[in-house]
């Protein structure tokens, strides 16, 4: 049986970033707290779901990082080319002298592009990294 009582807990965090979420809290248009801290939480275990099944999905891997990266830009094309497959699109802004931004767009299983994903984004010289997936629908 599924416990649905209210749970509380408490949560520590800067106050810079604790200013930023309320800001977000209320642009949202959320009462509380509470209801943000459940979205968000919902929102992350139904994308670890999907990330680690075996379903058909789109979606994109979105990178930033320092192109002056001793090996970045190698290692970056080689995990690529070794998993073509999985990649439609790639696109590659220079932001400034130094920082680059990619998009890379993929189709496949979501454990595959989540495998994927993983090891581009914990590269040396990768900032920041984002995976975001959507179901395909079988045809």
């Amino acid at each position: 049986m599924e416990d649905s009582r209210l749970k509380r807990f408490g949560v520590s965090m800067e106050g810079h970033l604790l200013r930023k979420f309320d800001l977000l809290v209320k642009q949202r248009g959320y009462e509380n707290r509470s209801e943000a801290v459940r979205d968000l939480v919902r929102d992350a275990l139904v994308q670890q779901t999907l990330e680690e099944s075996e379903q058909p999905v789109a979606g994109s891997i979105l990178l930033f990082y320092n192109h002056h990266q001793r090996n970045l830009l190698e290692e970056l094309t080689n995990l690529q080319h070794h998993v073509h497959d999985l990649i439609i699109a790639t696109t590659h802004f220079h932001l400034d002298h130094e920082s680059c931004l990619e998009l890379i767009v993929v189709k496949g299983k979501a454990r595959d592009i989540q495998q994927l994903s993983h090891k581009l984004i914990s590269l040396k010289g990768v900032a920041y990294g984002k995976f975001t997936v959507a179901p395909v629908e079988q045809v």
